[in-house]
């Protein structure tokens, strides 16, 4: 699941952000993840929100945003500092793995809109990092080459050090390569 907080409805960057959303859903689907929205706005005021951006764009948002009036959702995860206000949010995304575990937060400012290639981006990087047992190194772009975890004895050392040379896959015993598997380009 891919969970997403809205500042405010109505408001200039959380409207530019939730059309973003909305038009690359087919491209979270494609991931099994399933977007989902909070705000500390009215049920009534998403409606209005959404009825607006579905006249003005003719985008209908296809995913749920939940409504959290009193902030206690928004504050069990961190996204209201009490010290600085008592309703405004930071402007966070979630990533959350089938077992409810938060894989990944990203805080944005408030004047800063989300980068939805990126999120995809991570997103894919850890269901790929996942399914192969592996990690993926800067920059990684979907589906290039993961890297191998180091070797835990001297022996494993040797042999993937042989490995290098012979596949020309590696820099080091310490960092080599493996083509990914289960990976598949969604744009």
């Amino acid at each position: 699941m891919y969970f997403f907080h809205i500042h405010g409805d109505f408001t200039p960057v959380c409207t530019t952000e939730i059309i973003a959303f909305a038009k690359a859903n087919t491209y979270f689907e494609k991931l099994n993840t399933c977007l989902l929205g909070l705000s500390v706005d009215s049920n009534s005021s998403h409606l209005a929100w959404l009825y607006d951006i579905y006249l003005k764009t003719g985008l209908r948002v296809p995913f749920p945003i939940i409504a959290d009036r009193n902030g206690q959702i928004a504050r069990k995860y961190g996204m209201i500092s009490n010290s600085a206000s008592s309703t405004e949010t930071v402007r966070d995304v979630f990533i959350i793995d089938p077992e409810g575990i938060v894989r990944l937060i990203l805080t944005y400012p408030m004047n800063i809109g989300r980068c939805i290639p990126e999120i995809l981006r991570v997103l894919q990087a850890l269901q790929v990092a996942d399914s192969n047992n592996a990690s993926t190194g800067a920059n990684w772009i979907p589906c290039e080459p993961t890297i191998i975890d180091m070797p835990q004895t001297f022996e494993q050392l040797l042999k993937r050090d042989e490995e290098i040379r012979n596949n020309n896959n590696g820099m080091s015993w310490y960092l080599s390569f493996k083509e990914a598997e289960n990976c598949k380009q969604i744009w």
